[in-house]
């Protein structure tokens, strides 16, 4: 993998790359659609090409391993083609849901134990084999295997468990400097910052996992319930001591204003559920602020969702429609808002990206940051 920054700002730290893999360039800043189980959910695969114009997508590895299993993604030839995706993939590692199982989970210096959420049956994650599976799957940007802390979290709970993923970290990088990719292309491999929102366990973190010297670093353990000013706060001193030279994923982040304001403190790369789950549940989001479609405002307003998205089915179809496809729990409610969020984040990304490239990235972020957070 080779980041390369091409533009900066002077006002911010802000700035606009390009990190090249065997499966594509990504232009950076970039938000990434979650695919959990090897799809987003709703949405074509053509969709995500043409329409919301994805550069990457994810996967995770736990759910992946449960469902297909990893011997039919092996059989399949590997994620890319077993889901029909040939542009670039990230996997995290299953270190989320060590966090979002705590009643199915026991964690050891070993790995975790943990139960399946969906038969109970006992499973096993240490760092080598969330390599090894990550290995198997095949995307092109693996994660490490880390414990993410919850909010609040006890100051020396948040210390041991930091303790904890710098040990499984060595282990990770010297099983994936020991193995080698299964289908001929290149994988690279991602430390995560953890620290809860302790600065000192938090600078203490950034440093060893900028010593590491990976090709690039994930900032994890945010977004799990603490106040955005907190969230804000961590990535600006994480983001301060990681090289400057290496893209910085803030996983799980956000709202769009989270994502302007983090792009402001020098973060390139972005994953949420966000977009696609509110959309389930008809919150829609666009330039001027977002819309709850379960809101019986929008029952006899016939005017098209958003005549300004750049998504063309937001052009075709009323507010009117979209309300009684959300309120009767049509699956095409759930793909039109899904389509539409989507398309909206990327559009966010690819022009905060732009914004960067002609030098007026703050002031636009700051209009922006107070439009996106109406309620229309």
């Amino acid at each position: 993998m080779k980041f390369t920054i091409s533009h900066t700002t002077k006002d911010s730290a802000a700035r606009a790359g390009v990190i090249e893999t065997d499966h594509g360039n990504i232009q950076t800043p970039i938000f990434m659609p979650v695919g959990t189980a090897g799809t987003v959910k709703g949405i074509h695969q053509h969709e995500l090409h043409n329409e919301i114009k994805a550069q990457i997508i994810l996967g995770n590895t736990y759910h992946l391993y449960l469902r297909p299993g990893i011997d039919i993604i092996q059989k399949g030839g590997g994620i890319h083609k077993f889901n029909g995706w040939n542009k670039p993939i990230l996997t995290d590692s299953g270190g989320y849901q060590v966090y979002s199982l705590s009643g199915r989970r026991k964690i050891k210096e070993e790995g975790v134990t943990f139960a399946s959420h969906i038969d109970g049956s006992k499973h096993f994650f240490s760092p080598e084999r969330a390599i090894d599976i990550q290995r198997t799957i095949g995307a092109d940007i693996i994660m490490a295997f880390d414990e993410c802390t919850p909010y609040p979290c006890d100051y020396h709970y948040a210390k041991r468990s930091m303790k904890m993923t710098h040990r499984w970290l060595k282990r990770c990088i010297k099983h994936f400097d020991s193995t080698e990719p299964h289908y001929g292309y290149n994988q690279t491999f991602f430390p995560i910052v953890q620290g809860s929102t302790y600065r000192d366990l938090r600078k203490i973190s950034a440093e060893v996992i900028a010593e590491a010297d990976q090709p690039a670093n994930a900032i994890g353990g945010l977004s799990v319930g603490e106040p955005a000013e907190e969230m804000y706060e961590m990535t600006e001193l994480v983001c301060g001591i990681l090289p400057k030279d290496k893209p910085r994923y803030l996983m799980g982040v956000g709202t769009p204003a989270n994502l302007l304001e983090c792009i402001d403190l020098g973060v390139d790369m972005f994953d949420c559920v966000l977009p696609s789950r509110n959309a389930r549940h008809g919150l829609l989001y666009t330039k001027e602020g977002f819309m709850n479609f379960k809101n019986a405002k929008w029952k006899d307003d016939f005017s098209l969702i958003d005549e300004n998205s750049t998504c063309s089915t937001s052009r075709f179809y009323t507010k009117a429609y979209l309300r009684h496809l959300i309120t009767t729990k049509e699956l095409l409610g759930a793909q039109i808002a899904t389509l539409h969020n989507l398309t909206f984040y990327l559009w966010l990304t690819g022009e905060a990206r732009r914004q960067i490239e002609q030098g007026t990235f703050k002031t636009w972020k700051t209009e922006m940051v107070e439009k996106v957070q109406r309620r229309l």
